[in-house]
Order: C-alpha cells, then structure tokens, then sequence
C-alpha cells in the first residue's frame, strides 16, 4: 500500500520501492516559492530516511513541471524567515541588499540544490511542459531525466542581465556552444532536442510519462542500495573533478554581481524583468495560464 500522501505545495508518496514527490503548485505552474522549497527538502530527507526507498521520482502536478522560481504569484514569500537547512548563512528577512538576496539564495537555490544532488539513492526527473529557468536546477540535480514530448527546456534570465540560474549546471548537463547558444537567445530547447544533445535521458509520449517513469524506476530499484549509492557518488565525484562544484560557486558570484548591477541601474534586481515581461519578449509564449516563475 502506499504511504500516505502529505497535502500543500509538495505531495509525497511511496509505492514499493518507489517514492514519489510531486510538486504541487499546478495552478502556477509550479513555480517554486520557499514554502515549496522547504516541503521539496523535507520529502527528499524522508525518502533518504525510508529503508523500503530505493529510488525517488520528482515530479510536477498538472501541465508543467515547474515554471521556475515564483516572481510573481500571490503566495510569493522571499521575505518571509524559514528555519536554515543547507547552510549557515544568516537570516536574510531582517537584512537588506545584497546582503540579504546573497544569503536567501545561497541557502534556497544553491545551496539546498547541491545537497539535493547528493541523496544517496538514484532521483529520476518525470518531465513534462515547462522546465524553465529554476524548473531547470530540479531536473538537473536528479541522476535521469524522462520527458515527454510536450515537455520544453528555457532559461531566460539572460534577459534580465543574469548570467543563467543559481546553480549554474549548464555547460555540463549539455555541450558549452550549445549552453552558448540556449543562453544566448533564451530560446526554448524541445525534449527531443535535449535528448540529442544528451541532456534528457528518454523522450515518451505525454500519456505515457508516468508509466515508463515508474517502469525506469523499478529497474533501478533491483539493484542493491548501497551499490546504487556508491555508483551515484562516483558519478558525482567525476562530474566534480571537471569542475563542477568550483564552477557553481564562480557563477554564483557573478549571478549576484548582475543582481547587485540591476539594483543600481534598473528598477529592481531583477532589471525590471517581471514574469509579464518575460512572457511578452518570448519568441514561442507559453500556454495561457496564471502568473508563474522563471
């Protein structure tokens, strides 16, 4: 039988082996405030926890997968104080500058993406519709990535002056002209186009995300759990050794540096960027929709 699912902006259920947690925002696109940042790390914690889970799937309820981080929807709380995981970095909601947006996304983007990609047992990353911008940083730090036909790949931020998201994975979940050029134009990248370039691992009709995601799962799930996480941290290791981790840290700096600059010269540190405006400059729109992320 399954566990019981938890309600709010993370769902979190197990069947067998298989733990499932859902991101659960679908009327706006799962875009990702704290509140849901915060459910994201506690269901990750349990299903490290859990001895009967040998693998977790990450998923989006409704249309999408995640628009990204919520910059615009009425539940949007990066003002608000959350008890600190991932670092020691001090409370950002009484700081002010850069000091305070340094600290809040060295903690909720950087910092938990980084443990996140260190859970000892495989993730798989169940795709579909948007994958954009901070939607991009929760596929990327899962081991597999299934996405079905509909599902698209973007990271605009470029446009906002910001060299890419927080956790800067780019030239290595795909070739760097390649990053150039997905950064560059901030253009939206098909699923089977990153199935070429070899950012996705299976391309599945929509109608068939769930199953052959769940069937994936159960193959991993025969292997014994500690090989399993040995061969994760392998992997992992040598990813690191290309420069991975020392990459994530420089970009992040630059990251705020463009943060700081918009401050300064625009009307926000976003550069006045809103989720309207990203909308209105891109090329292919999404599907009409409520206010979302990016």
């Amino acid at each position: 039988m399954p566990a019981a699912q938890d309600e709010g902006p993370v769902r979190y259920e197990r069947h067998g082996p298989i733990a499932t947690v859902t991101m659960n925002r679908p009327d706006y696109r799962n875009a990702q405030n704290s509140a849901m940042t915060y459910a994201l790390d506690r269901a990750f914690y349990r299903a490290a926890d859990d001895t009967e889970v040998k693998v977790v799937v990450l998923a989006g309820a409704g249309r999408h997968f995640s628009a990204g981080h919520d910059i615009g929807t009425p539940e949007r709380d990066a003002h608000l104080p959350f008890d600190r995981t991932a670092g020691l970095w001090w409370d950002h909601s009484d700081k002010a500058g850069a000091e305070s947006r340094f600290a809040r996304e060295s903690e909720v983007y950087l910092g938990m993406c980084r443990r996140w990609r260190e859970l000892p047992k495989p993730v798989v990353a169940s795709v579909q519709g948007a994958c954009v911008a901070g939607g991009l940083m929760l596929a990327w730090v899962c081991d597999l990535i299934i996405a079905s036909e509909d599902a698209f790949f973007a990271d605009p931020v470029v446009r906002m002056g910001i060299p890419g998201v927080e956790f800067f994975a780019h030239p290595w979940v795909m070739p760097p002209r390649i990053a150039k050029e997905f950064l560059y134009t901030g253009d939206r990248m098909t699923a089977r186009r990153a199935y070429e370039v070899g950012m996705v691992n299976r391309v599945v009709p929509r109608d068939e995300l769930t199953l052959r995601t769940r069937e994936l799962a159960l193959r991993i799930a025969e292997m014994p759990r500690l090989g399993l996480a040995l061969t994760k941290r392998a992997v992992n290791q040598a990813e690191d050794l290309q420069g991975l981790h020392s990459g994530l840290d420089s970009v992040f700096g630059l990251h705020h540096l463009a943060h700081a600059h918009n401050a300064e010269t625009a009307a926000d540190p976003l550069g006045g960027m809103d989720i309207r405006a990203m909308r209105r400059h891109s090329a292919d729109r999404a599907p009409s929709s409520p206010e979302a992320g990016a």
